[in-house]
C-alpha cells in the first residue's frame, strides 16, 4: 500500500476530494482492495498518509481551474460523511466562491456514524447525495457491504436517503451493472420509488 497527499483528484470531467480512509463498511466489492488508485489521469495513491485538514484542502484548489469540472464529488478512498464538518465546510466554500455544482457520493451510514439525523446538516451545501443501495436486500446487503453496524444498517441506509432528500435538490440510490438481477434491480426501482429519490444503476469501472 502506497501512501501519499492526493487531496484532490480528477476522474472524467469532475473533480474529487478524498478527505479520509476512514469508512465503517468493507464492501466486498471494494476497489481499495485490489488497487491504490482510482484516477487513471495522475495515477497518485489515495491512500492518504494523514487527513488532511479544512485549509489544506481549501489551498489545494489553488492548483486547479475548478469552471473545467462538472461536479466537485467528495468520494475517496474512504467514507466523506466521517468527517462531515470539514465536508461541509469545503463544500460551502466551493459554492460560494466558484459557483460549484457540489456532490456527495456516500454508503448512508453518517446517522449511524454520527448517532443523529444528519440530514439537515446538508441543507445549502450539497446538491446532490448518491448512495450506494448494493442490493434490495437487507440480509444480502449486509453480506456484500460488511458494515460494522450490522443489521441495523440497511434500514439506516434508506431512512437516510428519505431524510436528507427533504434538504438537497437530487438523491440517488445506485446499484452497479452486472452485479444484480434483473429481478432485483426492479425491486431497487420499486424501493427508490417507496422513498421518492432517484435510481440509477452506474457501469462497473
Amino acid at each position: 500500500m502506497n501512501k501519499a497527499m492526493t487531496i484532490l483528484y480528477k476522474v472524467h470531467d469532475n473533480l474529487y476530494v478524498n478527505l479520509t480512509n476512514r469508512c465503517p463498511c468493507a464492501c466486498t466489492f471494494c476497489v481499495r482492495l485490489s488497487m491504490d488508485t482510482v484516477s487513471a489521469i495522475d495515477g497518485r495513491s489515495l491512500w492518504l498518509e494523514r487527513e488532511p485538514s479544512y485549509e489544506e484542502v481549501i489551498a489545494e484548489f489553488d492548483s486547479y481551474n475548478l469552471q473545467d469540472f462538472k461536479e466537485l464529488v467528495f468520494c475517496g478512498y474512504g467514507e466523506p460523511t466521517e468527517r462531515l464538518d470539514v465536508l461541509l465546510a469545503v463544500a460551502r466554500y466551493a459554492k460560494e466562491h466558484f459557483g460549484c455544482r457540489v456532490r456527495v457520493n456516500t454508503n448512508g451510514m453518517a446517522d449511524l456514524i454520527w448517532g443523529r439525523d444528519t440530514s439537515p446538516d446538508f441543507a445549502g451545501a450539497v446538491d446532490v447525495v448518491s448512495i450506494s443501495l448494493n442490493s434490495p436486500d437487507p440480509v444480502k446487503y449486509q453480506e456484500v457491504v460488511r458494515c460494522r453496524f450490522g443489521e441495523r444498517s440497511f434500514q439506516a441506509m434508506l431512512d437516510f436517503a428519505k431524510n436528507v432528500r427533504k434538504h438537497v435538490p437530487e438523491v440517488v440510490l445506485t446499484t452497479v451493472e452486472t452485479v444484480l438481477s434483473r429481478e432485483e434491480e426492479a425491486r431497487c426501482a420499486e424501493i427508490c420509488r417507496e422513498i421518492g429519490v432517484s435510481y440509477r444503476i452506474r457501469p462497473w469501472e
